[in-house]
């Protein structure tokens, strides 16, 4: 007969709760959001729930080093608990003055080498952050992450909205990837996609609400990452770039100086969409990297690549477009790619003194580089090393240049993250700000660095140029923007298009699915701090003068979003703020008429400016009243549009 002790039975007992325990738990300030830290089986583990639903169910968190593991045989040392607060300006981003609060938790473990990570989380209304930091590991001040396993697992019933990486080294001259493809929406959990899928990345759980997963403050000390389904099928994983980017040079993962820290992982949860659209937790959680050289300014461009394409790099039509912006009031132009080869640098400096002369800044194209990619058009290899970059800034600076618009980047991997700050940096040397194209995800860049002003990362305009079945599907891609890519970091789109037909000519092909309130509606969706519009000389005489009086007045820079109404995919209705002047506007994705009733507290008892469609899907101007109570029934044609302002 055994014989079992007290003593035996509460062993037990203890030893289970050691290998199985909650260790630590933090909520944001109103208590809604709550996040639990477990130790399970020499594991870290957290989950997180909204309102009681659990909207994460535990998932992994770790990482790998070339010294030593740290995403196994980890023991819990101890957690610290503070707040965070802090009120911010910005006027590149959505939202310019930011009150920022959270609750703030530090976990610490031991691995199996004695070594120790901690795990910073910020918890606050609807948003979690959180980032690792490896200490040095006895003599080793460096080491390399080859791999994270943090983690995200979702609840049975959730559904996807994402964005597939492209294959490396494809596309036009093997220039992916570059975040440039479509969305895969409503999709089932652990659809796999062959590179995974970009950040940011939309969850849909259900009745229980929403998840928007992304990364931030990413720079030069790191790469920059990515999602990835696993062999279980509602547990996606942060993953690092592919070996192949950047022409196979180059790790996939990232040299840190220890102690080092990760870039920051955000999680926003709400039980509407509308936390996902307002959220600012990307600018939250960083801070300036450095201080601007001078004041910069943002607005809106022209662009005649867009339509004109490669043929308009020449004096005469860059002078059209200067005449058009001057007559808009715009007060940029863009010059696109091969303005070296058709124009050349002793030309160039008489178009900006005619620029200058009209009251409109210069914005010129650089090539990033020519070692990560195939692309011919020049300017090439000026922004690809530190002599030959400062040497054209400073003759950029000498000649009155604004700005750059830098394309064709290699990837995701940690140098090219040194290339995107390096040419940044530089470019505040000089007094230049610079947009990204052919590039990745902005992450927290609007505030770490004060001269970036916009990155595309998203399939923009260009292809709608290019593909018949971008242009059909150009109102479901816009009804997905402001849910996803948009509401983590500026978006440089270059739309609105007021022709017709997708050319020069403005006839007989390339035609536009979409209406001309839809386009202007996009104007206020996308959002940027300098914009290229696709407005063209030709719109001048053949456009309503309400359509171009709207995209004479129309700002770049917003001082408060708000999200109306919406389903990603479906259709979108987004409020924007302008010192004293709100735009509400919205676009129809379906193939039936939108009937809604909006709530619209900015204009109640108001009389207000509305630009919409007929069922023939032509546009016009009235005049509407708004309710007391803010409420207005608005009718959204199939691919159309409409836009209010006061």
């Amino acid at each position: 007969m055994i014989k079992i002790s007290y003593l035996s039975i509460l062993l037990f007992f203890l030893t289970g709760i050691s290998c199985f325990a909650q260790v630590a738990e933090i909520s944001s300030p109103d208590g809604k959001l709550k996040l639990n830290i477990f130790s399970e089986n020499g594991k870290a583990l957290y989950n997180v729930s909204f309102q009681g639903k659990m909207m994460l169910e535990k998932s992994p968190l770790g990482l790998v080093t070339n010294e030593s593991d740290f995403s196994k045989n980890l023991k819990f040392s101890d957690n610290k608990k503070d707040k965070v607060s802090k009120t911010y300006s910005n006027e590149k981003i959505k939202k310019s003055q930011v009150s920022y609060t959270a609750n703030t938790l530090t976990v610490n473990f031991t691995n199996a080498d004695n070594f120790n990570m901690g795990i910073e989380f910020q918890v606050s209304n609807n948003n979690v952050a959180f980032r690792y930091e490896i200490q040095p590991m006895k003599d080793r001040l460096s080491a390399v992450v080859q791999s994270e396993i943090t983690g995200y697992r979702f609840p049975s019933q959730t559904t996807t909205f994402l964005s597939p990486m492209m294959k490396p080294m494809t596309g036009f001259a093997r220039t992916a990837p570059s975040y440039e493809s479509g969305y895969k929406v409503d999709t089932e959990l652990g659809t796999k996609a062959d590179y995974g899928y970009v950040f940011p990345g939309l969850f849909h759980v259900g009745n229980d609400g929403w998840i928007l997963l992304s990364e931030t403050g990413v720079n030069s000390l790191y790469c920059a990452s990515h999602l990835d389904t696993t062999s279980e099928k509602s547990l996606y994983q942060v993953a690092y770039p592919n070996m192949a980017e950047n022409n196979g040079f180059g790790s996939s993962g990232a040299a840190i100086s220890l102690p080092g820290k990760t870039p920051w992982r955000t999680i926003t949860i709400g039980d509407s969409l509308k936390p996902i659209v307002e959220t600012t937790i990307p600018f939250d959680v960083v801070e300036p990297m450095y201080e601007p050289s001078q004041k910069y300014s943002f607005g809106k461009s022209t662009w005649s690549w867009i339509l004109w394409q490669d043929n308009s790099m020449n004096y005469e039509d860059q002078s059209l477009f200067i005449d058009l912006a001057s007559k808009l009031g715009y007060e940029y132009i863009l010059i696109d790619a091969l303005w070296d080869k058709n124009i050349g640098k002793e030309r160039m400096k008489d178009l900006i003194q005619y620029a200058k002369s009209k009251n409109v800044g210069v914005l010129l194209w650089y090539n990033s580089n020519g070692a990560a990619n195939d692309a011919p058009m020049g300017p090439r290899n000026k922004m690809s090393s530190s002599i030959e970059r400062k040497k054209e800034m400073k003759w950029l600076k000498d000649i009155g240049v604004k700005g750059l618009k830098v394309d064709f980047f290699g990837g995701d991997k940690q140098e090219t993250m040194r290339l995107y700050e390096d040419i940044l940096s530089d470019a505040n040397d000089f007094g230049l700000k610079i947009i990204f194209h052919g590039a990745t995800l902005p992450r927290g860049w609007e505030v770490m660095y004060p001269n970036y002003a916009g990155s595309e990362a998203v399939l923009a305009s260009e292809m709608l140029y290019f593909s018949e079945d971008v242009r059909k599907q150009e109102a479901f891609f816009a009804a997905l923007h402001p849910f996803i890519r948009n509401t983590v970091g500026s978006m440089e789109f270059g739309g609105t298009f007021l022709n017709k037909y997708l050319t020069k000519s403005n006839k007989d092909k390339n035609k536009r699915h979409t209406t001309d309130s839809f386009q202007l509606a996009t104007a206020v969706l996308f959002q940027n701090p300098v914009q290229m519009f696709a407005v063209m000389p030709n719109n001048l005489t053949d456009a309503p003068n309400f359509q171009l009086n709207f995209m004479k007045e129309i700002p770049t820079l917003w001082d408060e979003t708000v999200f109306i109404d919406g389903y990603p995919g479906k259709y979108s209705i987004i409020a924007r703020r302008h010192q004293n002047q709100w735009y509400v506007a919205g676009i129809n994705a379906e193939k039936n008429i939108k009937k809604l009733k909006i709530n619209l507290p900015m204009f109640a008892g108001k009389t207000v400016k509305l630009i919409n469609d007929d069922a023939q899907g032509n546009s016009s101007e009235k005049e509407v009243k708004v309710n007391a109570k803010g409420e207005l029934n608005v009718e959204i044609q199939p691919s159309g549009g409409f836009v209010l302002r006061n």
